[in-house]
């Protein structure tokens, strides 16, 4: 059975929390990415920041592209560890409703999984449709 650390990506941009707004979405620029780990200087994650937290928590609140990333960031993360099961990966991105997956060793990142890495591996396909269909679906309005 295949595990996380088999499709994650490993060279992963990370970001500080020292970091601006600006610095940010550079990197996701550069990078054609829309979310970035927050890492301290040992690369224990701190956080993660995506494109959305650049605008909702961010622009939006009229903050300047000077504002640290540690401002508009979420800190309250689901991780997985290099030898989660791409099935339990699948299954807590999808109960999590996340795309992304921050792999962690002992508190350093090491990695990310995506819903993209899920798709592209055959074995994980109907786990990776099933998450997305899951992470897809709006909740009821009441």
């Amino acid at each position: 059975m295949k595990s996380v650390q088999d499709i994650m990506t490993k060279d992963v941009a990370c970001c500080t929390a020292d970091d601006n707004l600006f610095e940010a979405a550079s990197t996701m620029k550069e990078r054609n990415v829309g979310s970035i780990p927050v890492c301290d200087s040992n690369k224990n994650l701190l956080g993660m920041v995506t494109d959305r937290d650049l605008v909702i928590r961010g622009y939006a609140q009229k903050k300047a592209g000077s504002c640290t990333v540690q401002e508009v960031m979420s800190d309250k993360l689901v991780t997985c560890t290099p030898d989660c099961s791409l099935e339990e990966a699948s299954e807590m991105m999808s109960n999590e409703q996340i795309r992304r997956l921050p792999v962690v060793d002992n508190g350093q990142l090491v990695g990310i999984v995506s819903l993209g890495d899920l798709s592209l591996d055959q074995f994980s396909n109907e786990a990776a449709g099933h998450a997305l269909e899951e992470i897809s679906e709006r909740p009821e309005i009441h």
